[in-house]
């Protein structure tokens, strides 16, 4: 009865999800022809979710921890699922396996597209591609909780499974439901802001609303071919890095820093402090080299080409404004290197976070004393809390089962007949929500030329990326079933 009880809040949230197809109604009015796609999918997911909603109703209950991860699961299943109804019916060029990695691409904040021809499409499919991203940046889930007061002490297990970082049992509230809203708020805060900022810097309002939508989320969609080339504006590519920076960082952080009155909270922190720091150095580094490989004919100009690059790569964003594929190696592949760990744990960004690259530099540092030391009582301590063992085992598990699945996808791209430059780095990009990778998916590409075998193993990534591994890879165990 649990996983009926499941399938009832599912139905619930595709119910919600049909409501958001309004946004690009909105964007569509006046065109019918926009809009008939989006009014054929609204209707087909309402009446799906309400079938599912009403169908098992009397199931209804308090969720437990173990359907938490049920939920989050089938959700992450489900809903690209309708996603990509309305990108079927308007682009009758796409497959469903297309149609189906686009919205899970936007919907996992990944950013990776199968499409071609982004300035000639409709406005409202558009819209619709970067609301994906919004809405999944920081999950449907997480949303549900906040604004439906259903889900009983389950709530707490949901937004466990679905916060990013190893130690999830941090609040900002008594109440989860009232945590959720906290989370939200802020999150909108800084939407609107970013939509303001980018008005002002030059973009229209619809160009301004898709790309907040991309960059609150770090996901990296974009209306036109060029990205962010289009426009070469200094003024927006400095809009750009200052809210992809701000979104790489715990937004549990803002909470803190809003009721303490002073950023003293984001300051402290030793894992915002580290990811700052990074990006600074490797901003540093890159516009000097990049200067002296002739990249750029000034320091001033290398700056502002490895400023944007860096922020947007090492945040999992993917935003480009030309073909950084073409730099010496080193370059694209420090970059890409940064998208696996650099953003903090609690945002909206993907790949390992930094709070465990830093709690396993200091498990390092600790074995190191031990050599030394046997009888040495060496707690690991991140800022001024022992960190347990139970979570410093979650880290190790997590970081042992992230190498094997880049392992194990990578060999199954190379098996599909790709070469090994495109492979590892699409599994990479979709692991860690990237976006483009090297090779045929790179950023002057896209993964519009893979095969569907391929384009269904990055889909998988990018689900097992979002989902932090462990809360998709215990489903496929068999004691979760067990009763």
């Amino acid at each position: 009865m649990g996983a009926l009880a499941v399938v009832a809040m599912v139905g619930r949230l595709v119910v919600m999800f049909a409501l958001l197809m309004g946004v690009p109604l909105a964007f569509a009015a006046g065109d019918d022809a926009a809009r008939a796609p989006f009014v054929t999918a609204a209707a087909v997911t309402l009446v799906c979710g309400l079938a599912m909603s009403l169908a098992t109703r009397r199931f209804r209950r308090e969720l437990q921890p173990r359907d938490g991860f049920l939920l989050v699961g089938l959700t992450w299943m489900l809903l690209p699922l309708f996603g990509a109804l309305p990108l079927l019916l308007a682009l009758p060029q796409l497959g469903f396996t297309e149609a189906y990695f686009e919205a899970m691409s936007g919907f996992t904040t990944t950013g990776a597209t199968v499409l071609s021809g982004l300035d000639a499409l409709p406005t409202a499919v558009n819209v619709w591609r970067c609301l994906l991203s919004l809405v999944g940046g920081l999950g449907i889930i997480i949303l549900a909780v906040a604004i439906l007061p259903l889900l009983g002490v389950g709530g707490n297990q949901l937004v466990k499974t679905e916060m990013t970082g190893p130690m999830k049992d941090q609040k900002l509230t008594p109440r989860i439901a009232d945590t959720a809203r906290a989370v939200w708020v802020i999150y909108a805060a800084i939407a609107m802001a970013c939509t303001l900022a980018y008005q002002m810097a030059g973009m229209s309002w619809s160009d301004a609303f898709m790309h907040m939508c991309t960059t609150v989320s770090l996901s990296g969609f974009s209306s036109h071919d060029d990205s962010f080339g289009y426009w070469n504006s200094p003024a927006i590519e400095a809009v750009a890095i200052g809210f992809m920076t701000l979104s790489g960082i715990n937004l549990v952080l803002y909470f803190a820093a809003w009721r303490a009155r002073s950023p003293a909270p984001v300051w402290r922190n030793s894992e915002a402090r580290a990811y700052l720091g990074v990006l600074l150095a490797a901003v540093a580094l890159l516009s000097v080299y990049l200067w002296a490989q002739g990249q750029a004919p000034s320091l001033p100009a290398a700056l502002r080409l490895a400023g944007f690059h860096v922020v947007s790569v090492a945040t999992t964003t993917g935003y480009t404004t030309g073909d950084y594929a073409q730099w010496p190696a080193f370059a694209p592949l420090l970059m890409i290197l940064l998208g696996c760990f650099a953003t903090c744990a609690g945002s909206t960004g993907g790949g390992m976070k930094m709070v465990r690259v830093l709690l396993l530099l200091k498990l390092s540092r600790r074995e190191l004393l031990r050599i030394l030391h046997p009888s040495a009582v060496t707690p690991v301590v991140l800022g001024a809390t022992v960190v347990s063992e139970r979570v410093m085992h979650s880290v190790v598990a997590y970081m042992m089962m992230y190498g094997a699945c880049l392992v194990v996808l990578t060999l199954a791209m190379l098996f599909s007949g790709l070469d090994p430059v495109s492979a590892f780095t699409a599994v990479l990009a979709c692991l860690n929500n990237i976006g483009p990778g090297l090779g045929e998916v790179g950023p002057a590409l896209n993964y519009g030329g893979l095969s569907g075998l391929q384009l269904w193993i990055c889909t998988a990534a990018m689900v097992l990326g979002r989902l932090e591994l462990l809360a998709v890879l215990v489903l496929l165990t068999p004691a979760f079933w067990r009763k």
